[in-house]
């Protein structure tokens, strides 16, 4: 299997060259309805070919949300696929937001399904759950190292239901969401110029100056935009670790389409606004 340059390096140059934003490929029936298609995979086709066409080619990462297409049954996972292909082959790096989780075998067969290089899902990054224990992610980790793909660890996600795992005291008297940046900060340990394994904290959050954000890797954070968060929240949340955020934006950018010219004014918007907060921080 060829081995490819890391995807924190990846993702770092990207980042660099196209600015941090990250927009979502959340093809909700609401979504469809309002662009004006079905609901069915005709409907999902467009939606998605539209959103890779306007957007791979100036953002640095699209994450499909793939329960949006597996709904459709395998034909939904075509055009999944699909998308995630022309999106990486148009520049774009591909996180795919499946939140897979589980333990030995099963979690392996997961990571096979997103993370190997010859796979027809294959993805830069792959959103995974740690709350079967954070060992049990072990053969996602192996793979993505071996392939120089990256993972995105839910840590302090923006649902507010989130806290009563993320925020619970173990008994060393660390919360479970400091553990798993914990964790991920061993991963990333003298990576450069970035690691590839990241914590997914959403930008709802407010002060986390508890929190050691400093993980050498990515901060996935989402929550901009319908969830409410605003780019200006974004040093507030995540301090020094800002130059590390990527924030995401899904339906703040979705819902103007489906003309492409409006989507790339709404991605722009939103880049203009990031780069602000980033940069007056």
């Amino acid at each position: 299997m060829t081995v490819m340059e890391p995807f924190g390096a990846r993702l770092r140059r990207a980042m660099d060259e196209r600015g941090p934003l990250c927009v979502g490929i959340d093809p909700h029936a609401s979504l469809l309805a309002e662009w004006g298609l079905n609901d069915d995979v005709a409907g999902l086709e467009r939606f998605s070919r539209t959103v890779v066409e306007a957007m791979a080619d100036r953002v640095a990462v699209l994450k499909p949300q793939s329960a949006f297409f597996e709904r459709f049954g395998s034909r939904g996972v075509a055009v999944l696929e699909t998308s995630v292909q022309e999106a990486r082959a148009a520049g774009a790096l591909v996180v795919m937001d499946a939140k897979r989780g589980d333990i030995g075998s099963t979690m392996a067969a997961y990571a096979e399904s997103f993370l190997h290089k010859d796979a027809p899902l294959f993805s830069d990054a792959l959103t995974v759950s740690p709350y079967l224990g954070y060992g049990s992610l072990k053969p996602a980790v192996d793979l993505a190292r071996e392939s120089g793909a990256g993972l995105f660890v839910l840590a302090l996600t923006s649902n507010p239901e989130g806290g009563e795992v993320q925020h619970a005291v173990r008994g060393d008297g660390r919360s479970v969401g400091a553990t798993m940046l914990a964790h991920l900060a061993a991963e990333n340990a003298e990576e450069q110029p970035l690691g590839s394994f990241g914590a997914v904290v959403g930008a709802t959050l407010g002060d986390l100056s508890s929190y050691d954000l400093g993980i050498n890797g990515p901060l996935l954070a989402p929550g901009i935009g319908a969830q409410g968060a605003t780019p200006a929240d974004l040093p507030g949340v995540f301090g020094a670790a800002l130059r590390n955020v990527v924030p995401n934006v899904s339906r703040g950018v979705l819902r103007h389409g489906p003309d492409a010219a409006a989507l790339r004014t709404a991605a722009d918007r939103f880049a203009a606004e990031i780069r602000t907060a980033v940069t007056a921080s």
